[in-house]
């Protein structure tokens, strides 16, 4: 599912003074934060704790906010249209959830806003080839397919639209998602030097939280496409469920409970999802399981989960039955985007020559 940018890339907290951290910091009253996620249905855990709590929190940090279900991304890959509507509403389901309030922020899909993809055409017109082409989204999903779609080897440019279209000024990224920004960065850049100040040069708002690995190859992240179910939590999964999926976790012949993800990364994981679902730092966690095996820390780590999965479980369940209201709420969203990108699109057309 997630994420809005879904790539790896080196980063430099030293020397790239424009890809800070701002999440605690006072906004200026001017800042605008967008972020997306793909509707691959109901999130995971990893989906949770590296970008879903951030954005719970971030709703109340600025004062304007944008979470897109960015459907148009997700048609890359082959999709059954019905499970494609389905996935959409679990989606907006799972973010309300989580605590996501349509009253703080704009909650909207991103294909009834078709000011994205005409914007996207105008920024597709001013990026090269060789640009896109050693971007690792394009290297790695072509490699994996042999070839690669245009709209894969474009989504770079449709997410720099995404972002662009709104002015936003702040953009919640992982430390492996930047190079994709950089492109909105340059392409922000490049617009207004050809055309005139329109757009801001949006910036990466870090997020510190540790990835969440797969539960059966800790050298994974953990994921849905997982072939093996019980390598991945999802958000809707029965507290039974979860208990048997973090007891079958990979650990390793050490009883011991101890933290170090290079060299035993099975153990270290069960570490930060225990820290991270607690809200306890992982020094905390590593006191509390003092003295247990690692069987017996994975009852701990189970009980953590389930405490904290629980009313968004019951929550995204009852939220699934509205259809109509989640349907209402998308809707609402749609106007609320329009409302603030025809505006911005109107005056790119103009500067461009289109009217």
């Amino acid at each position: 599912m997630l994420r809005f940018i879904q790539n790896k890339a080196s980063f430099n907290f030293q020397t790239n003074t424009k890809l800070v951290s701002l999440l605690f910091q006072k906004p200026p009253g001017s800042a605008r934060v967008f972020s997306g996620i793909q509707p691959t249905g109901v999130p995971h855990l990893g989906n949770y704790l590296g970008a879903l709590e951030n954005w719970v929190a971030l709703q109340n940090q600025y004062p304007s906010v944008l979470y897109s279900i960015v459907d148009l991304h997700s048609i890359t890959r082959p999709q059954d249209p019905d499970q494609l509507r389905n996935n959409i509403l679990d989606v907006a389901a799972s973010l309300l959830a989580c605590g996501i309030d349509p009253q703080k922020v704009i909650l909207f899909q991103q294909s009834q806003v078709p000011e994205h993809a005409e914007l996207c055409w105008i920024l597709g017109c001013l990026t090269s080839m060789p640009r896109l082409r050693h971007l690792p989204q394009w290297k790695m999903k072509a490699k994996l397919k042999n070839e690669g779609s245009v709209g894969l080897y474009t989504y770079p440019v449709l997410q720099a639209a995404d972002i662009l279209l709104y002015k936003s000024t702040h953009v919640p990224v992982g430390e492996d998602q930047v190079q994709h920004l950089e492109l909105a960065q340059d392409l922000a850049r490049i617009f207004n030097n050809s055309y005139g100040e329109l757009f801001p040069e949006p910036r990466a708002l870090l997020s510190s939280t540790r990835k969440v690995k797969s539960l059966r190859n800790p050298s994974a992240k953990m994921s849905k496409s997982d072939p093996q179910t019980v390598a991945t939590i999802t958000m809707t999964d029965s507290p039974d469920d979860i208990a048997l999926k973090i007891r079958r976790a990979v650990t390793d012949f050490t009883s011991e409970v101890t933290f170090d993800p290079e060299t035993r990364p099975g153990v270290s994981n069960l570490v930060v999802i225990h820290a991270a679902m607690a809200k306890i730092s992982v020094e905390e966690a590593l006191l509390q399981a003092r003295g247990m095996d690692t069987g017996a820390y994975k009852g701990l780590v189970s009980e953590a989960v389930i405490q904290r999965l629980t009313p968004i479980r019951e929550e995204i369940q009852r939220l699934r039955v509205d259809r109509v209201h989640l349907e209402g709420l998308l809707a609402q969203g749609k106007h609320r985007a329009r409302e603030l990108a025809a505006p911005v699109l109107a005056e790119a057309r103009h500067r461009v020559g289109f009217c």
